[in-house]
């Protein structure tokens, strides 16, 4: 059931609920989520040459927003698997989607996406999606770089 829940994310990225993560109502508290979705997006961008470039030209990643619908409370203690993917491509950011699992219960606990706008850090101004890293995107989702989703 797990793996029918997550097969539409190329990028899995599995860790613990740690007690911390609960709040006074004896449930994780909704601000975690977005780390946990931060976890399983940053473990998708190692596989792409984003951080190299960020480095090398000063061009990277800067989060615009996030959207998540809570459809499960989680509590400790469980495991979780967060499915991550890139839903749609545009000039100069790109939407990130997730669906993360709770392990014990086998249930959907939340969905919700990230646009990330690419920042020229030097210049303090947007800046295309690098090829590069269109490419890796290409390669992870299984896409032709003529087929790209455009954002929604």
């Amino acid at each position: 059931m797990q793996n029918e829940l997550l097969a539409a994310f190329p990028v899995i990225y599995e860790q613990d609920v740690a007690w911390g993560d609960m709040d006074a109502f004896q449930h994780v508290n909704n601000a975690v989520y977005l780390r946990y979705f931060e976890s399983a997006r940053i473990r998708y961008f190692e596989q792409t040459p984003m951080f190299d470039i960020m480095k090398a030209e000063g061009v990277g990643p800067i989060v615009h927003s996030h959207r998540i619908r809570y459809r499960f409370p989680l509590t400790y203690p469980d495991r979780i698997r967060t499915g991550v993917r890139v839903a749609g491509v545009g000039r100069d950011r790109i939407l990130v989607a997730y669906r993360l699992i709770s392990l014990e219960h086998g249930v959907v606990a939340a969905e919700g996406d990230t646009t990330i706008v690419f920042l020229d850090y030097r210049a303090g101004r947007k800046a295309p999606v690098p090829e590069p890293v269109l490419r890796a995107f290409d390669r992870i989702e299984g896409w032709s770089p003529d087929a790209r989703p455009p954002l929604p």
